[in-house]
């Protein structure tokens, strides 16, 4: 059982390293945003756009910060509103990448790029169902 538990802890370790980044990453392009440089778009030509997709990406910024602090603190309905916030976002990048928005961000991606996104939360709910349901079962998963 000492195995088991050890395991249990690195997982969560994991998830809090992860779930570490993704927040102080989400909080950081914030503060860039509203009182850094905010220097990710070119041109502002159409400002109404840019500031709708600006605040829609703040708001789904925000609703990851949350989800993910919940994730940590183990409460499993977060991690639904993880993927929808992080699955949204993504949306977002297409949308400035179909509709030619002026950012900086959009200089040389390919489309399947944004897709990259999707790889550390797949980590943590991996992690966490995992962890959760050795938890429930009370037996090892070998």
């Amino acid at each position: 059982m000492p195995a088991s538990n050890g395991l249990r802890l690195v997982g969560r370790l994991v998830i809090c390293a992860l779930a570490g980044l993704l927040v102080f990453y989400h909080t950081y392009t914030l503060y860039d945003l509203y009182l850094g440089t905010g220097t990710d778009i070119y041109d502002v030509g159409n400002a109404a756009t840019y500031d709708l997709y600006r605040h829609i990406q703040s708001i789904l910024r925000v609703c990851i910060i949350t989800s993910l602090v919940l994730v940590v603190l183990n409460k499993r309905p977060a991690l639904y509103g993880m993927w929808i916030a992080i699955t949204t976002l993504i949306a977002t990048h297409y949308w400035a990448y179909f509709f030619d928005l002026p950012f900086r961000f959009l200089e040389g991606t390919h489309p399947l790029s944004y897709l990259k996104g999707l790889i550390i939360p797949t980590v943590i709910t991996t992690l966490f169902l995992v962890i959760n349901s050795r938890r429930a079962s009370g037996t090892r998963a070998d």
